[in-house]
């Protein structure tokens, strides 16, 4: 009984834990495009962790960004620590001067994001692959930019309403 009462505690307690908005103000005056800075190619470092804090995977992934004037393709090559992959490829059209749309394999309908001065706020539910099939989650997916070509990216996963986890990345232009 004890375990259950401090279990739905915990629960309650991350429901209160504030995430980032669009209306927080800028932490400096640099302006995030997607278009610009997915352009090319990049490296970026990651890893997941549950609510408890437990990290339980990391990786790599190589993007290749092609920006044709409405739509941003990213091919993203994920390595991870087991040295298992995956390939994910996004296709995103820019609604309009700072939203944007996008679909990917495993998206459920369409993911939807906008820009706002150095951040971008991305959201979508996808089904992602696990060991014994896919795991329904829903993304807070929050960018900013940093500066030398290095962008953070802190991306919070629901299931349900509740936070299942975070992942973090760090993007690097090559």
């Amino acid at each position: 009984m004890k375990r259950i009462a401090l279990g739905l505690m915990a629960l309650a307690l991350s429901a209160c834990v504030a995430r980032p908005t669009l209306d927080d103000p800028p932490l400096s005056d640099r302006t995030l495009n997607l278009e610009e800075y997915f352009a090319g190619d990049l490296r970026a470092w990651g890893q997941f962790q549950d609510r408890f804090g437990n990290i339980s995977r990391r990786f790599t992934v190589d993007i290749a960004g092609t920006w044709d004037g409405q739509t941003l393709t990213l091919v993203e090559d994920f390595v991870y620590e087991d040295q298992s992959t995956e390939q994910r490829v996004w296709t995103l059209t820019k609604t309009g001067e700072d939203s944007w749309r996008g679909t990917a394999p495993g998206v459920i309908g369409t993911a939807s994001g906008q820009e706002k001065g150095d951040s971008f706020n991305w959201r979508y539910t996808i089904d992602l692959p696990v060991p014994d099939g896919t795991l329904r989650v829903t993304f807070d997916d929050w960018m900013w930019l940093l500066d030398d070509g290095k962008l953070l990216n802190r991306a919070y996963m629901d299931k349900f309403g509740v936070e299942i986890g975070q992942v973090i990345i760090f993007f690097e232009k090559r």
